[in-house]
């Protein structure tokens, strides 16, 4: 699906907007790092005939403008967002986040509940990044700044991708596909810096009040079922569905079995 761009909160944005579908909502997808609108294909291509779809890349990845700062914290990217859906959204939003893009979609919810209709969480976290996992990130950003993403890309698969999808040999072709989808950007160790350093937002939680799913996958490493089940503990009436076969990028590891739970959620509101 081709996009366009537009100029949002002292940056340029790329988005891809399908139009209006025939329910009259909208959903809006966040996508997680490294990634672009083409985390949510299997989805928009499912979901548009029936929802207006606006997907756009976060500053410094995908198709969207570069920025030189040094580090794109999740304030800044949430502003970005508001600024986003002030501009193209006649209404409150079905909001859907997946990891950094759920950073995004739990601050919408909580501070800005006039944009959003019902908010979905897939694969992410309201907490900062462990200590755990800090120096071992800080350490890729470096060698990505240095060198760029083409010398760590075979450490994106294990952290993003599943085993089930890393395992199988018809996939092969596939995963290569979307690994070369998260290396494109040498400059992506400015928004990496942002998601290591993000602040909780956990605290933020019990002001959203928009029916909530939130989707893990069985084999998420990154942001594991007990990060799923925290967000849930700490946002009234929260729905959980755990997606078999899936890792960090479930949304195009397993896109049938997430777009039936999307689907099936949003169909109920």
């Amino acid at each position: 699906m081709s996009g366009t761009t537009r100029e949002l909160n002292g940056t340029t944005l790329y988005y891809e907007d399908t139009g209006p579908g025939s329910t009259g909502e909208t959903i809006v997808f966040s996508h997680g790092l490294l990634w672009s609108t083409e985390l949510f294909a299997p989805q928009i291509a499912a979901l548009r005939d029936r929802y207006r779809c606006i997907a756009w890349d976060h500053r410094g990845q995908g198709r969207s403008a570069a920025d030189h700062r040094e580090h794109i914290g999740m304030e800044l990217v949430w502003q970005d967002a508001v600024q986003l859906l002030e501009h193209l959204a006649a209404g409150p939003v079905h909001f859907c986040g997946l990891s950094m893009g759920g950073f995004v979609a739990m601050r919408m919810a909580a501070r800005r509940p006039d944009l959003v209709r019902s908010l979905l969480l897939l694969e992410t976290s309201s907490e900062p990044e462990p200590l755990e996992n800090v120096a071992r990130y800080r350490l890729l950003t470096r060698v990505t700044r240095l060198l760029g993403t083409r010398v760590v890309r075979g450490q994106i698969a294990p952290i993003m991708m599943g085993r089930t999808i890393r395992n199988d040999p018809a996939r092969t072709a596939e995963l290569a596909g979307f690994v070369e989808v998260m290396s494109r950007r040498r400059d992506i160790w400015r928004a990496i810096n942002g998601v290591i350093d993000r602040p909780a937002i956990h605290d933020e939680l019990a002001r959203i009040t928009a029916p909530t799913l939130i989707i893990v996958g069985d084999e998420d490493t990154a942001t594991p079922l007990a990060k799923a089940e925290k967000i849930r503990s700490g946002i009234a009436g929260a729905q959980l569905v755990r997606i078999p076969g899936a890792g960090h990028s479930c949304t195009v590891e397993q896109p049938v079995a997430v777009t039936a739970a999307l689907a099936q959620f949003l169909g109920a509101r």
